[in-house]
């Protein structure tokens, strides 16, 4: 017997494919491990790539190991945006949606003021903001602006996760993130993360832990445009939890009010 999976591809990972999806017909009880040694075949590129993808079926992060079934989704995905320096389905190429949690995702201009004021409450002492902002130059060229994509589902799953687990694991009371997509000129915002609490030092640690491992877990990819061609930014080695199969986002946050 067999069972068909569809599979989708991402970042540079997409670019060694030469597509962004396809379909696959796999003996009943096959695993993850199978789907790599597929491709590892038939698109050479994909082999110096296979030690630092990681691997999510249906939405959460899976190991070589993890068994099949027919129509599931397996999504191929390279390491993740933020890089060492600094949708796959139709559904998501057009995503601008929005939690009932904390999280959401858009192609329009991030409206840091409007998060802030939703956010802020007459209990609050403070209430971080940290814009990460597309910087005129990279690796030594001038940047003409930037491109990112998604995996629209599972980033959002995974931006609330993060901002479920800050919430946890900080002194503080509210947490809103926004991530856009498309494309971004210089001097716009790509990720908009706020923080709200009655004390500095806390907003300080979970924002920074959450910029930290969003850059690190959530699956969004970044394009750098030049004047001479683009590339796919370098991308942060995967977390082993990830790789060996676990949850993403977690990562063990400090303890809160710890220096970072």
């Amino acid at each position: 017997m067999v069972m068909r999976v569809r599979i989708l591809f991402f970042g540079m990972v997409k670019d060694a494919a030469g597509k962004s999806q396809d379909t696959l017909d796999l003996p009943k009880g096959a695993a993850v491990r199978d789907v790599l040694t597929h491709y590892q075949a038939r698109i050479p590129a994909i082999e110096s790539l296979l030690p630092s993808l990681a691997v999510a079926v249906n939405q959460q992060y899976a190991s070589a190991d993890a068994k099949l079934q027919a129509d599931d989704e397996v999504a191929l995905l390279p390491p993740v945006s933020g890089g060492i320096e600094s949708e796959g389905t139709a559904k998501s190429e057009g995503v601008e949606s929005r939690h009932a949690g904390h999280s959401s995702i858009t192609r329009e201009r991030i409206d840091t003021e409007g998060v802030l004021s939703r956010i802020k409450r007459g209990e609050d002492g403070a209430a971080v903001v940290f814009e990460g902002v597309v910087r005129n130059q990279s690796r030594g060229r001038r940047t003409l602006y930037l491109e990112y994509e998604a995996y629209g589902g599972m980033a959002l799953q995974q931006l609330d996760n993060l901002a479920e687990k800050a919430l946890k694991q900080f002194a503080i009371r509210d947490v809103a993130i926004v991530h856009r997509l498309g494309r971004i000129e210089i001097c716009e915002t790509s990720v908009l993360i706020v923080v709200a609490s009655a004390h500095r030092a806390a907003a300080f640690d979970a924002c920074r832990w959450l910029i930290d491992t969003l850059k690190r877990t959530v699956p969004i990819w970044k394009k750098e445009h030049f004047e001479d061609g683009a590339v796919w930014a370098d991308g942060e080695p995967f977390p082993e939890v990830i790789l060996g199969g676990s949850s993403a986002g977690t990562g063990s946050p400090p303890k809160p009010g710890a220096s970072k």
